[in-house]
């Protein structure tokens, strides 16, 4: 019984998304609530009858089932969506409900594809993109959306529906790009993925299961675009393996109670070795051709990380050097000032670091403190005192004040 009740809601997210990337081509976005409610109506009849009678023999075929015929009905009472949408399917009104609703499992990553390019329009914010990648790619629900952007769920609700209704004023339609859109398409793909896992890897949110399960439902969507040979290209493998790398640390750079562990401090046997290889082997895939994008660049300053010997931090300050000539970040530039300090020491490194002027930045004030800490305490206690003021999360609190309890001491 216990299996059944751990089952079930890992079961609803997995196929929720599927179920819900099939039915919402179908529908079109015009109509993309139709196909969340038929999805959430079905999962709220599996969680009634299962509850009662017990996990069926086959529980993805029976919300397979249940979800078509749940389409089908809809499609045969409902007169309205029979004469103002069946003809924009190129189906008659007869024809419409006696379609074949695929589930199977080519056409199921083929309409995740479609629906993910759909998503990853630049017509909506970036934020609004990842909320809806979250809530129809990856089966999220609204409360779980809300802590991952530390908000409310009305403030979450509000967005998806501004989102959906720009999509459809733009007239966007679920479908795979031409090949000559690819790419230009595919950088706008990438950076939501990439925003998705930062919003998994470096967030706040308390959560940490669901901190986890955002890193994963990225690493899985970039996996389908691998899949896919239009798509397989270097710089998603690029992508995959940052991914891999910083997962691979995952558990090390977390507390047992969810503060965040300083690089230096992490116990290197919590660091995954399998993620690690995939990683490699990814990066590796990633290295054909001659084009270098910043993915490539993060990758391999990751790979690095991975790495336990003390010499190499001159290679990845190289590779910070050579991220921001080609795309300058605050916060790449703030990594790059701890390298610098691996390699010709704090001092140096404190004065790069107060050049990029991030005061009002957590991060930036707990790297000072770092830095400071053993050169100018004083310095490095006021940092701190800062970063106390400016951090949400708890854990990171009780951290921070363990740093300026042992600068006092």
């Amino acid at each position: 019984m216990e299996k059944d009740k751990e089952l079930i809601p890992h079961l609803f997210r997995a196929e929720y998304s599927k179920i819900t990337a099939v039915l919402g081509k179908l529908f079109g976005f015009d109509h993309i609530e139709i196909a969340e409610d038929i999805v959430s109506d079905t999962f709220m009849l599996a969680a009634e009858s299962w509850g009662q009678k017990g996990l069926p023999d086959n529980p993805v075929a029976w919300l397979y089932t249940v979800a078509k015929n749940k389409a089908k009905d809809y499609l045969k009472r409902n007169q309205l969506f029979s004469d103002k949408i069946a003809s924009k399917l190129k189906y008659n009104s007869q024809e419409a409900y006696e379609i074949e609703i695929d589930l199977s499992g080519k056409n199921i990553t083929d309409s995740q594809l479609q629906m993910m390019f759909a998503i990853c329009n630049p017509v909506i914010p970036a934020e609004a993109q990842i909320g809806l990648s979250l809530r129809i790619l990856c089966g999220f629900g609204i409360e779980e959306i809300a802590d991952a952007f530390l908000t409310n769920k009305e403030t979450i609700n509000k967005r998806l529906f501004r989102a959906k209704e720009k999509l459809r004023d733009e007239h966007i339609k679920i479908e795979f790009p031409d090949k000559d859109e690819v790419t230009s398409r595919l950088n706008t793909v990438l950076t939501t993925l990439y925003l998705l896992f930062n919003e998994g890897y470096y967030s706040l949110s308390q959560n940490i299961s669901l901190r986890k399960d955002l890193c994963v439902e990225a690493m899985r969507l970039t996996y389908l675009l691998i899949g896919n040979e239009t798509t397989n290209q270097p710089t998603v493998n690029a992508l995959l393996a940052l991914m891999c790398f910083h997962s691979s640390r995952f558990e090390a750079r977390l507390g047992q109670h969810g503060e965040s562990v300083l690089y230096e401090e992490q116990d290197t046997s919590l660091w995954d070795d399998e993620l690690i290889a995939r990683g490699q082997y990814y990066l590796n895939k990633s290295s054909v051709g001659n084009a270098i994008s910043k993915y490539h660049l993060e990758a391999a300053i990751a790979y690095w990380h991975t790495i336990k010997t003390v010499d190499k931090w001159e290679h990845i300050l190289q590779l910070y050097n050579t991220l921001l000539m080609l795309e300058y970040s605050p916060i790449a530039a703030l990594n790059r000032t701890y390298a610098l300090s691996k390699t010709i020491g704090k001092e140096a490194a404190i004065i790069e670091a107060e050049k990029l002027r991030l005061n009002g930045n957590y991060l930036y004030h707990c790297l000072m403190g770092y830095l400071y800490s053993g050169v100018e305490n004083e310095c490095a206690i006021s940092n701190f005192e800062i970063a106390l003021k400016l951090t949400k999360a708890q854990a990171d609190k009780i951290q921070i004040r363990h740093y300026i309890s042992d600068l006092k001491n």
